[in-house]
């Protein structure tokens, strides 16, 4: 029996199109005066220190850990000191009202449904907790954050890797067997299940080019929210 869904944002909840023509764009522009017009604030301080030790660069080299970071959004890595930091960047644009959160009306309309009927809602995104928040705190709907009681990011794990959804459903306190998990993409979903988590493959024909013919022996599939059954 389903007692908790967790879900995927990109893809999922919201438009693959607004993350990676909107935010992804924004980050790349304002990224490099972020950083150095705040070397010195300790959350600043602290993912530089985090990208000069994993890349085996000279801390003090500002101009390559920029680059380093910048390396990293063109190639799409899901590497955790960049996405604290697209975070720290992301807030000021949504404060300064430069862009909103894009939520699909039907993953709305269904997900408030399911927290009515007492489910447990929760967020799994390669993106920090605080760009997570950002997300649903200035969505196009207003704040929509009390709708979710758990958020998740890299920091528990590989979203690949089985033993990430294990650490979630460990701390929920729910058996692997009654989260239902919902994202766009396959090895999210494989690891899911390997955990024993139950999955559907949020496939919008304007986010995606897969053959939902070719992967229904895989995951169950629906095209909107409106289809899924927890």
């Amino acid at each position: 029996m389903t007692r908790a869904i967790l879900c995927d944002i990109e893809g999922t909840i919201g438009s693959i199109r607004f993350v990676r023509e909107v935010l992804f764009p924004y980050a790349a522009r304002a990224l490099p005066g972020f950083v150095r017009a705040h070397l010195d604030e300790p959350a600043v301080a602290a993912q530089l220190d985090v990208v000069a030790s994993d890349c085996d660069l000279d801390r003090q080299d500002t101009g390559a850990l920029i680059a380093q970071l910048l390396s990293w959004i063109e190639s799409d890595t899901k590497a955790t000191p960049l996405k604290s930091l697209q975070g720290m960047v992301w807030a000021e644009g949504y404060r300064s009202g430069d862009y909103q959160g894009h939520v699909y009306e039907d993953a709305l309309r269904n997900l408030r449904e399911w927290r009515r009927r007492g489910y447990g809602l929760h967020i799994f995104s390669s993106g920090s907790v605080q760009a997570q928040q950002l997300y649903f705190r200035y969505s196009a709907f207003g704040d929509l954050r009390t709708l979710f009681g758990g958020w998740f990011d890299t920091t528990t794990g590989p979203k690949q890797e089985p033993s990430s959804y294990s650490a979630i459903a460990a701390i929920l306190g729910e058996d692997p067997r009654d989260i239902l998990f919902l994202s766009d993409a396959a090895a999210e979903l494989d690891a899911a299940a390997a955990a024993r988590l139950r999955t559907t493959w949020i496939l919008r024909p304007e986010d995606t080019e897969v053959d939902i013919a070719t992967v229904l022996s895989r995951h169950p599939v629906a095209d909107s929210f409106d289809w899924v059954e927890p």
